[in-house]
């Protein structure tokens, strides 16, 4: 999806592209794009639920301003992996990492949103700067969605019809130079992971210990999973 974002003063207001599924135990995968006052940076908001389960959340800033021009904002969603990118560059990466007791959407199919909303409780500066109705309409524009997917229907994916070759997507995975532009985004861009949130998700040293002993830490990103063995 290209998306050009609420220009100005935009405070206060949330810019969204998201999947969801249906129901109350739904997953969801969420790009929420939070406004700040006029010169300082949007802040890209994800998170990913499974089964009504959220708080995975990760927030960047951009390197470049995404008020001036369109942006292409993707998601890879296959059975192994979901991955954040802007502009083809990876921003985040969530493993499928069930067989270490972490929750991955993967059972139920979803819908693609977008939307833009007043948020002005928790958006900018956790609530403290409010959205300044006198600038309205806030206006964010999207254009050139794609989507390569499978259809649900009737109880039926279109992938089990196909064969591996014709969805490539299903098995995509980085390689070594989009691993290297992950990293180098939450090296410079990353202002808050959750995994690293000890006030939200405290830890004990003996659950940290049995994690490092079982082989954990190979992954790109190990306290990504922390909080999720706990939950």
């Amino acid at each position: 999806m290209n998306i050009k974002l609420v220009p100005g003063n935009s405070a206060g207001t949330v810019t969204t592209y998201y999947l969801r599924s249906e129901g109350s135990t739904w997953d969801e995968i969420d790009f929420e794009f939070l406004g700040n006052l006029s010169g300082d940076p949007y802040i890209v908001h994800t998170n990913v639920y499974t089964q009504g389960k959220g708080d995975k959340e990760q927030q960047f800033y951009l390197w470049f301003d995404p008020t001036k021009d369109f942006h292409t904002y993707s998601l890879l969603w296959n059975p192994q992996r979901i991955i954040f990118s802007v502009d083809g560059t990876p921003i985040r990466e969530f493993k499928n990492l069930e067989s270490k007791g972490v929750a991955f959407p993967k059972s139920q199919p979803m819908r693609v949103y977008s939307s833009l909303w007043n948020a002005d409780d928790w958006a900018t500066r956790g609530g403290l700067v409010k959205t300044d109705r006198s600038q309205a309409p806030f206006t964010a524009s999207y254009r050139t969605f794609k989507a390569d997917a499978c259809v649900w229907s009737s109880g039926k994916s279109s992938c089990s019809s196909t064969s591996p070759s014709q969805n490539s997507w299903l098995s995509q995975e980085l390689d070594i130079t989009s691993q290297q532009r992950l990293k180098w985004v939450q090296k410079n861009y990353m202002i808050y992971n959750y995994c690293t949130d000890t006030k939200r998700f405290p830890m004990d040293l003996a659950l940290i210990l049995d994690l490092v002993f079982t082989s954990i830490f190979p992954y790109d990103n190990p306290c990504i999973i922390f909080p999720c063995v706990r939950s």
